[in-house]
C-alpha cells in the first residue's frame, strides 16, 4: 500500500501538460519497468509496458493519459507579467489567484494568476466573469528582461501547483491531474496484478500524450501497438457535490468504477461493455454509468484504429477536474484494477473473435 500510494502521488506531482509530459512518462516508464517485460515508445512521447501471456494474441491495451491541463507561456509583456495559452479546456472561474509553476530553461518559477482587480471595476463589470483573454501570470518579474533574465521564454510550459493530499479519513486524496494520471497508475498496478498469472493474450499499460488537447497520443500509440481490444482509463464526472440534478450526473466517489455509455467522441462497442458488466457482477464489483454529451477520451479514437477496434471508456468518479485541485476515492481505483484484471483473464483468441462479430 506504502509503494502504491508513493506512486499516487509522484504521477500526480509530477509536471506533463500537452506537449510536455517527459516528467510524468519518467515516473510511469520508472514504475513500469520491474513489472513489465519491455517498455516502448511512440515518437510523440507515449509510453507502454508490455506483459505477455499465454499468446502474441488477442493484444490488449489498457491506457491513461500523461498530459494535464495548463497553460504555455505565450509572451512576455514590457511589465515583465506572462500571457498565457491554455492548454485543455478551462473554466475562467476557477483560474484567478491559483498558484503554477513556470518550467524555463533555467528552472521552475512559482507564479499567480492575475487580472485587473475588482475593486476598479464597475458594478456591471464584477458580475461578469473574468475573460481568460485577460489574465495574466505574475512571476514577480519587474520588466521583460528581468523575466528573460529569470529564464522565461514564449513556448515555455506552465503547470498547475496543487501538492498531493489525502482527506478525510484518508481513503479521498486531493491533488492535480487526476485527470489523467488517475488512469496512468491503474495501468501500472494492473500490470503488478497481471504478472506471474494466467491470462490468455498480451498486455499493454500506455500512457499516452496530449489527450486533452484532441486525443493526439492515442492515435499513434494506436499504429505503435495495434491493439486487438482498447479501454480507455479517464475520470468520469462526478455528481455527489451539491448543486447536481441527478439528470445531469449520477456518479458518487467510493461506490465503483464508472463506465462511459456515450461521448462526443464514441459509441462504445457493445459486446465489450456487455463483458465488463458481466464480469463485475461476477467478482461482485459494483459499477456506477454515466453518459458525457460533451468532452471524450483516448477510446474515441482508439475504436476508429485500423478496421474498428472494440474499445471502452471506463475510470473512477473525480470532482473539480479541470481545475488546479481533483477529488478521487482510492478505493474506486482498487476495484477498477480488480476489474481490469478479471476482464483481460477473459479475453482469450475466440472471445475477442465473438466480440468482432457482435
Amino acid at each position: 500500500m506504502e509503494a502504491w500510494r508513493q506512486m499516487l502521488q509522484e504521477l500526480a506531482e509530477a509536471p506533463g501538460v500537452p506537449g510536455f509530459e517527459a516528467p510524468a512518462r519518467e515516473v510511469m516508464g520508472r514504475y513500469l519497468k520491474p513489472v513489465a517485460d519491455q517498455v516502448i515508445t511512440d515518437n510523440l512521447g507515449g509510453v507502454a509496458g508490455v506483459l505477455r501471456g499465454g499468446s502474441e494474441r488477442p493484444r490488449v491495451m489498457v491506457a491513461g493519459h500523461l498530459d494535464e491541463v495548463g497553460f504555455l507561456v505565450s509572451h512576455i509583456t514590457e511589465e515583465g507579467f506572462l500571457r498565457f495559452q491554455t492548454l485543455g479546456g478551462w473554466w475562467s472561474q476557477v483560474m484567478l489567484a491559483q498558484r503554477v509553476r513556470v518550467l524555463t530553461r533555467k528552472g521552475e518559477l512559482v507564479g499567480v494568476i492575475g487580472s485587473k482587480p475588482p475593486h476598479l471595476l464597475s458594478p456591471e463589470d464584477r458580475k461578469q466573469p473574468v475573460e481568460i483573454s485577460d489574465m495574466f501570470i505574475d512571476i514577480g518579474a519587474r520588466s521583460r528582461a528581468e523575466a528573460e533574465e529569470l529564464g522565461v521564454l514564449p513556448g515555455d510550459p506552465v503547470v498547475p501547483i496543487c501538492p498531493f493530499t489525502p482527506l478525510g479519513k484518508g481513503d479521498l486524496l486531493m491533488a492535480k491531474a487526476w485527470d489523467n494520471r488517475a488512469g496512468c497508475a491503474v495501468a501500472v498496478r494492473l500490470l503488478h496484478e497481471l504478472k506471474g498469472t494466467d491470462h490468455p493474450n498480451t498486455v499493454y499499460a500506455v500512457g499516452t500524450v496530449q489527450e486533452e488537447v484532441g486525443l493526439r497520443g492515442a492515435q499513434t500509440m494506436s499504429e505503435r501497438i495495434n491493439p486487438d481490444v482498447a479501454f480507455a482509463v479517464d475520470v468520469a464526472i462526478a455528481g455527489d457535490t451539491p448543486g447536481i440534478k441527478e439528470h445531469e450526473a449520477r456518479a458518487k466517489l467510493g461506490q465503483g468504477p464508472v463506465v462511459l455509455l456515450y461521448d462526443a467522441s464514441m459509441v462504445p462497442h457493445r459486446g465489450l461493455r456487455d463483458l465488463v458488466v458481466e464480469t463485475a457482477a461476477q467478482e461482485g464489483i459494483p459499477l456506477q454509468f454515466e453518459v458525457m454529451p460533451r468532452g471524450g477520451t483516448d477510446a474515441g479514437r482508439f475504436h476508429l484504429h485500423g478496421a474498428g477496434t472494440p474499445a471502452l471508456a471506463l475510470g473512477p468518479a473525480t470532482r473539480y477536474i479541470h481545475s488546479h485541485a481533483s477529488i478521487l476515492h482510492e478505493g474506486d481505483l482498487e476495484m477498477l484494477v480488480k476489474l481490469l484484471a478479471a476482464v483481460i483473464r477473459r479475453l482469450d483468441e475466440a472471445t475477442v473473435q465473438r466480440l468482432r462479430e457482435s
